[in-house]
Formats: C-alpha cells, sequence, structure tokens
C-alpha cells in the first residue's frame, strides 16, 4: 500500500486529521534540509511536501521563492532532491509529496522521474502545472507511474471540474482556501466548509486544506472542516529566520499546530 493510503487509513481508524508540511529540498543547504524534514517527521506530521527548487514558480510567493533560490544557490537539483529523499527514507517513513511544475520533472524525463522518485521513496506527486486532461492527452506524459497524482481544487475552480478532478483523486486533495500564490494572504478563507463540501459528494479521497495557515487557531479551524491541514510558507520563514537552528526552529513552530490539528 501507497504510504499515504497507509496513513489516511491510519488516522480514519483514531478519527483524526492529518497534519502536512511543506518545505522547499535543499533549502538552505542539504544538510540542514535533511535535518529539518527528519523534525518535522518526528515532530508528528503525517505527510511531507517536498518542494522541488525551480527557478521559476510562478504559483508560489515571495517567501517559496526565495527558498527554492537559495536551494538552487547551494546546489540543489532535481537529481540531489531525490538523494534527499533516500537519505530520509534511512531513518523514517513519514510519506513524501514531491511538490514542483513540470519542466524539472520534462526535462529529467516524464517516466524516469517517476520511477527514480518511487524508488527513491516518494510516494506522490503534485505537479502545479500539468492539468491531467493535458496529462492524458500526450503520450509523453501519460506514462506517470509508482506516485499519487495530487490535484488542486481552488474556490474558483467550476462544480462540473470539481467532480471530474474529486473522481480520480489519488492520495489526498490538495483544497485551496483562498486563491493567489502561496503565503499571499494572512489568513485562511472562513468559506472552507462550504469548499470543502462542493468536494465532499464526488470522492471518498480526503481533502486537505492549505493556504493561509500559520497558527493553531487557524489549524483547528481548519481541521474541522476538511480531513487535512496544510503549512507551507508559515514553516518555510521559520527557516529563513533560523538558518543556523533551521530543524529546532521549525520543530517548535510546528508542535502547536499539529497538537491543534489533532485535537479539533
Amino acid at each position: 500500500m501507497n504510504r499515504i493510503d497507509a496513513v489516511f487509513q491510519q488516522l480514519r481508524s483514531k478519527q483524526e486529521k492529518a497534519f502536512v508540511a511543506y518545505v522547499a529540498a535543499g533549502d538552505p543547504s542539504f544538510d540542514v534540509s535533511l535535518e529539518v524534514i527528519r523534525a518535522i517527521a518526528d515532530a508528528g506530521a503525517d505527510v511531507i511536501e517536498l518542494g522541488l527548487p525551480f527557478s521559476d514558480p510562478l504559483a508560489d510567493g515571495i517567501v517559496n521563492q526565495m527558498a527554492a533560490d537559495r536551494a538552487l544557490k547551494a546546489g540543489m537539483t532535481t537529481a540531489r532532491s531525490l538523494d534527499l529523499i533516500r537519505e530520509f527514507r534511512k531513518t523514517h517513513e513519514t510519506p513524501i509529496v514531491l511538490f514542483t511544475y513540470l519542466n524539472p520533472v520534462f526535462t529529467y524525463g516524464f517516466e524516469s522521474f517517476h520511477k527514480d522518485a518511487a524508488a527513491a521513496g516518494a510516494d506522490g506527486i503534485l505537479l502545479l502545472d500539468l492539468p491531467p486532461e493535458e496529462a492524458a492527452a500526450n503520450k509523453d506524459l501519460a506514462k506517470g507511474e509508482g506516485l499519487h497524482h495530487i490535484r488542486l481544487i481552488a474556490p474558483t475552480t467550476p462544480q462540473e471540474r470539481v467532480e471530474l478532478l474529486a473522481k480520480d483523486a489519488e492520495g489526498f486533495i490538495y483544497a485551496l482556501s483562498r486563491t493567489g500564490v502561496t503565503g499571499g494572504h494572512g489568513a485562511p478563507s472562513d468559506d472552507i466548509a462550504a469548499q470543502v463540501a462542493r468536494i465532499t459528494p464526488h470522492t471518498e479521497t480526503p481533502i486537505c486544506v492549505g493556504f493561509g495557515i500559520s497558527n493553531p487557531e487557524q489549524a483547528s479551524m481548519v481541521a474541522k472542516a476538511g480531513n487535512g491541514v496544510i503549512v507551507g510558507s508559515a514553516i518555510v520563514k521559520q527557516i529563513e529566520l533560523n538558518p543556523e537552528r533551521a530543524a529546532d526552529a521549525v520543530r517548535e513552530f510546528i508542535t502547536p499546530l499539529i497538537e491543534a490539528t489533532k485535537s479539533a
């Protein structure tokens, strides 16, 4: 069983919600990044979203853009990101979802990337700029086996498309609480429950909500509406502010958010 499916199965049995944490691979260096994702796992996160550093991350706000830039300047590449996962897998089994754009995956080789990433220990992939119907229509993009393909659903997604995306969803659905780029807002939307409600009838796949969550109160509110909470930019900011003690800073920051998520 895919690690993502196994984790959500365990969470359902305990009637708990998932905490999903995002960081950029290699930020601010390979070794520190490894310490950070180990700290995230040790703190109790259920899934780790690992961003592949890319020079043109259009869907990311300034915090995550700077993280990608720091990683690239430190020598991080797509291949090194897979090395990072291999090192992590020596000590931890927390599911990993690769958060990326089509360009680095296509450059690596779409089929080869999926095969190598799965072999390294990745469990899913979220390709931000590849609509599923485009992948299905392009023979070069159709062979993406070995990783669950995570789908994004935004508040502005038409209902007909919500049903299409939800029907074929794997792992979990990433429901955006707001439109815009990552980290571009101060709080999650007040309409999260309604957003989740229009997805739920069309899938049994867990629905996790992200964008704008940065404190325990917000995490608790979002957890009550969906099956999980996704926090990204607020975690990445801790690495930016505390490069010398990034792992400890991240652990201290996410621990109360995880507790709030689990007790919702």
